[in-house]
């Protein structure tokens, strides 16, 4: 087969998301192009069994370049009736399901409003249905060991991962390896749920239900070293790269929460590089130890989602006062207030823009995808460290936990960032002006606490042009204001590029953040299909691209597909007075390639 989607779901204690990302990590060994979709509750427990309580996995792979996690799957490993209903109308006719036969009993039907098994009554007769007792088969093949009953049911997800890892023609050493590690102060879990993963493989060997096997070639990717990445794990690597390039040591100063935590999970664990980490008592005193890290010269970074950034909106103005690098990393996720916590939404763009008090400008970046999520981390350093500036990094749960394929970088080529503090007065008469600054950057000087003669003055408070002191002049606060956003759109930043095959489109699709998949999936169809169409996509946020204007203005229609209500086209519209078609959704699930397809589609034939 090219390509292959397949969704694993269950209740949210059914172990999906190990499932889904051990099925995941064996692919990636066979060197398929790969892309993944987690989906689970926000409750830590919801209800089992209920709809609210399903949580899925879904991976996309294929012999060629793929750009998201597929709109439909082709395969459905649902473990109880809720998993099924759930997820049954996201399927197309001729899709295979795979459901956990034991669950399917009365009270669980009834639970999620069958009134009838749709096992037995034909509901299901366009799709190709294999049932199994999965929770039976995983505790008869554990009867020899010594765990209990409980813990022998709770191994059918390995049971399920065995049978599909054979019917895919999927490496599984990796996963034994796993296994081992993962339960190592349980020897007994560790036999026991091998010898489930073996009992789901024999299964598939054995059975008639299964008479075929299947196989996806690797995708031609280039070479190097390849893992496995979300993108809260690139983001935090590319974090400690910056660091390393900066020859500073990085602060992360974070307060728990969806979906960010994993960030500062990661960071703990290179305390060898220098990263220190600080869970703090609440988002304020995150951000406030951040800024308190650059202000004695090293590289301060928060992390945090919409929430977080409504709360630490206050201390990012201090930063922008002082003019000190500090970089805002914003998970973003749906909302308002706590919103749908574990799903995405791009609805913090305005608020990475303007949302502070005063003319505070700084500069806002967005990965596309998960392995950008490091280019896009230490861009957003090079630009803090350049010019002393906050930088809000907007990334998304889609792009954070979603994962695909990273070529490793060569480290000779990563950017040099060092930086050069203050060490001497730089006035005419032996005095230190702290706000005297770099003419090409409008960066003022870094003055590490405690360097003899470079004393100056801190706080929030308006500062004199280049002495620094408390100023309340009329004449130089319109001056520091100007030059404060000037600062920010003095960032050199690259121009947009144009995918724009033969030049003859009249319709460009302008994206930012994690919609370029997308974009560039339902461009590619209508590509196919004959018709013309160009997309272009944006990193930098804040300052735009310099040529940006000029693109916009070269096309009859610029469609800008968003999952919030129409942020960048708003900004667009003011910026370059350039009117967009907007196409939105804020269901907490990224677009499909199909849907972006049909309205893009739409826009073409009407030019």
């Amino acid at each position: 087969m090219e390509r292959v989607i397949i969704r694993f779901a269950g209740d949210s204690g059914d172990g999906m998301q190990l499932t889904g990302d051990r099925f995941t990590s064996e692919t990636a060994q066979l060197g398929n192009d790969i892309s993944t979709l987690p989906n689970f509750p926000a409750e830590i427990r919801a209800p089992a069994g209920t709809l609210p309580g399903v949580s899925s996995f879904q991976v996309h792979f294929a012999e060629y370049d793929i750009l998201t996690p597929g709109d439909k799957p082709d395969v459905l490993v649902a473990m109880n009736p809720a998993a099924l209903k759930a997820n049954i109308d996201d399927l197309e006719p001729g899709a295979t399901i795979i459901v956990n036969t034991d669950e399917f009993t009365p009270r669980n039907l009834k639970k999620v409003g069958y009134a009838a098994n749709p096992l037995e009554d034909g509901s299901l007769g366009s799709y190709h249905v294999h049932g199994a007792a999965l929770a039976s088969m995983t505790i008869d093949a554990l009867a020899v060991h010594e765990v209990s009953k409980k813990d022998a049911e709770r191994a059918k997800n390995m049971f399920a991962l065995g049978l599909l890892s054979w019917m895919y023609s999927r490496p599984y050493e990796s996963t034994l390896r796993f296994l081992e590690r993962k339960f190592a102060k349980r020897p007994d879990l560790v036999t026991a749920n091998i010898a489930a993963f073996k009992a789901g493989w024999n299964f598939g060997e054995t059975t008639e239900s299964f008479s075929v096997r299947y196989e996806v070639a690797p995708a031609p990717l280039p070479a190097g070293t390849y893992r496995n990445i979300t993108g809260n794990a690139a983001l935090a690597l590319g974090l400690v790269a910056a660091s390393v390039q900066s020859e500073l040591p990085l602060f992360l100063g974070a307060y728990p929460i969806t979906p960010a935590s994993d960030i500062l999970h990661a960071l703990s664990r290179h305390k060898d590089l220098g990263v220190v980490t600080m869970q703090a008592e609440d988002e304020i005193a995150a951000v406030g130890a951040a800024v308190g890290a650059a202000y004695g010269g090293a590289l301060g970074v928060t992390t945090t989602s919409g929430p977080g950034v409504a709360l630490k909106g206050e201390t990012i103005s201090l930063a922008l006062m002082l003019e000190l690098p500090l970089v805002i990393v914003d998970v973003q996720r749906a909302g308002p207030s706590t919103g749908l916590p574990t799903k995405t939404e791009q609805a913090d763009l305005h608020m990475a823009l303007f949302g502070r008090h005063g003319e505070a400008p700084v500069a806002v970046i967005a990965p596309r995808s998960p392995a950008d999520c490091f280019d896009a981390a230490i861009e957003a350093c090079r630009i803090a460290l350049t010019h002393r500036t906050p930088v809000i990094l907007l990334s998304d749960n889609y792009v954070a936990n979603g994962s695909e394929p990273w070529r490793l970088p060569e480290v000779a080529d990563l950017p040099d960032l060092r930086v050069a503090f203050a060490t001497e007065p730089n006035g005419p008469d032996g005095t230190f002006l702290p706000y005297l600054r770099d003419p090409v950057t409008l960066a003022r000087p870094w003055a590490v606490p405690g360097t003899p003669g470079l004393e100056h003055r801190i706080g929030g408070l308006e500062k004199a042009d280049k002495t620094g002191a408390i100023s309340y002049d009329p004449a130089n606060h319109d001056h520091m204001v100007r030059t404060r956003a000037a600062r920010i759109e003095a960032i050199r930043v690259p121009d947009v590029e144009v995918a724009d095959p033969g030049a003859a489109a009249r319709v460009l699709v302008l994206g930012w953040g994690s919609t370029y998949g997308p974009i560039g999936a339902a461009c590619r169809r209508l590509r196919q299909g004959g018709h013309a169409v160009a997309q272009a996509h944006l990193r930098h946020l804040a300052p735009l691209p310099g040529n940006l204007g000029d693109v916009l203005r070269r096309y009859d229609k610029v469609v800008v597909p968003e999952m919030n209500l129409g942020q960048l086209s708003t900004v667009i519209r003011a910026r370059y007075l350039v009117d967009t078609v907007p196409y939105h959704q804020v269901r907490g699930l990224p677009f499909t390639a199909a849907e972006l397809e049909t309205a893009l589609l739409e826009v073409v034939a009407d030019v």
